[in-house]
């Protein structure tokens, strides 16, 4: 199918897009959809023999005070990285609220690392917004590169209570089968 110049230029100044300005926005659009993914992939929990230690960071929460991952030694974690912009995320925010909620006294907690550009100005409100029950800290490339790079939103991991990384999960969980897998290592 050949594209008629005349009905893509602009009406009154003649300029006709060209192909290479098609394919930028096309490649941009495409680049823009992959920062946030409702698939499903999962790299099968690691036996226990098998898990590598969750590299430690130190992020500032809302308060600005500085947590640890290594402070939940001894806890099981649901390391979540998202943003305020990433649809799966805030279909599984709610989820992870439950969660909390549900198992904290037996030693679980989720921790929430948002990758947002903005930084507090656009998390504060989604926090209130979404009542986050849990620890949210402000994400960096730091604390992204030490997890492999994440490149897809939300990206999941559940580690155990040894600080070992047993599964990770990229893009939008199963809400059953996380939960599953939380309560096998409580």
């Amino acid at each position: 199918m050949e594209l008629d110049e005349r009905a893509l230029a602009r009406k009154g100044d003649g300029v006709k897009p060209s192909f290479s300005v098609a394919l930028t926005l096309l490649a941009a659009a495409a680049l823009l959809a992959s920062g946030c993914s409702s698939s499903h992939p999962v790299e099968a929990a690691n036996p226990e023999g098998d898990r590598k230690g969750a590299p430690d960071f130190a992020l500032p929460d809302a308060q600005g005070i500085t947590i640890r991952l290594s402070d939940y030694k001894g806890k099981v974690v649901l390391l979540d990285f998202w943003a305020t912009w990433c649809g799966p995320c805030m279909i599984e925010i709610p989820w992870f609220v439950e969660f909390q909620r549900r198992y904290k006294d037996q030693g679980f907690s989720v921790i929430g690392v948002s990758m947002d550009d903005e930084g507090w100005t656009s998390v504060r409100p989604f926090l209130e917004r979404f009542k986050m029950n849990y620890p949210v800290l402000l994400g960096n490339d730091d604390a992204a590169t030490a997890y492999g790079g994440i490149e897809v939103l939300p990206t999941t991991f559940l580690i155990d209570r040894q600080g070992r990384i047993v599964e990770t999960h990229r893009g939008l969980v199963n809400k059953d089968t996380l939960e599953n897998a939380i309560k096998s290592l409580l």
